[in-house]
């Protein structure tokens, strides 16, 4: 039998996941994660000049561009979509607090970074798949996601494998445009290998949620997030 799982908690585990696994990722130093290597790169080139410019401001000025270009898209904008932007607010201060933690982590030879990678993908599938079973409003990333694929009727585990494609050849042009041709910065060979997997993995994790959980709203808020959706009873 199924075991319940809130929704608002799946909110809450898929920020900390997401920003954990980015965390590992950039201890690592295979290349960070293709969806936030722009925002890396943003952060890398600026900080040094700006100080106060951390990588999670990075993430939520980028994706407050990335929601615009959203709305012009799709010719559409709710309220809804503005809760995103707070979530990559209040993503980009859970990312800072743990790229803090991230400093005490010991640094070490090939094997242990090798782990911290390993591990960072999967933190980040998880968060992401996560965040696709709650009706609170994800990060401008996957929102995209989620309504681009649904608008134009495209399966979404292919289209984030293409979006993240997209995102990482961004990264390698940003790279080449901020530090010089050939100097590949936060965009490596895991970047890469996390592009090509990342979409089959977060099904992966999909499957075996929906494979053992009852995503239920423990609130009932849905209807401020998804107005057109019906709204059932809170279970909690």
């Amino acid at each position: 039998m199924k075991k319940k799982f809130s929704t608002e908690l799946a909110y809450v585990l898929g920020i900390v996941l997401v920003a954990w696994g980015v965390v590992l990722m950039e201890k690592a130093d295979f290349g960070v994660s293709m969806v936030v290597a722009p925002a890396y790169l943003l952060y890398r080139w600026l900080s040094p000049a700006w100080h106060f410019f951390t990588f999670g401001m990075a993430e939520y000025c980028l994706q407050a561009v990335l929601l615009l270009a959203m709305s012009l898209l799709l010719r559409r904008f709710r309220i809804s979509y503005l809760f995103s932007f707070v979530t990559a607010v209040v993503y980009g201060v859970v990312l800072d607090a743990l790229m803090f933690l991230g400093t005490m982590l010991p640094s070490g030879g090939l094997a242990l970074r090798g782990i911290y990678y390993a591990a960072g993908m999967l933190f980040c599938a998880a968060g992401v798949s996560a965040m696709f079973h709650t009706y609170i409003s994800p990060e401008v990333y996957e929102l995209f996601v989620k309504e681009v694929s649904a608008h134009f009727g495209v399966d979404i585990n292919r289209f984030k494998t293409g979006y993240d494609c997209a995102s990482c050849l961004l990264g390698v042009a940003m790279s080449f445009l901020a530090f010089g041709p050939w100097h590949f910065v936060g965009v490596k060979w895991g970047t890469i290998l996390c592009a090509l997997l990342n979409g089959w993995i977060i099904g992966q994790f999909s499957t075996f949620y929906e494979k053992h959980w009852t995503f239920y709203d423990c609130f009932p808020l849905r209807k401020y997030f998804v107005p057109d959706a019906a709204q059932p009873s809170a279970q909690c």
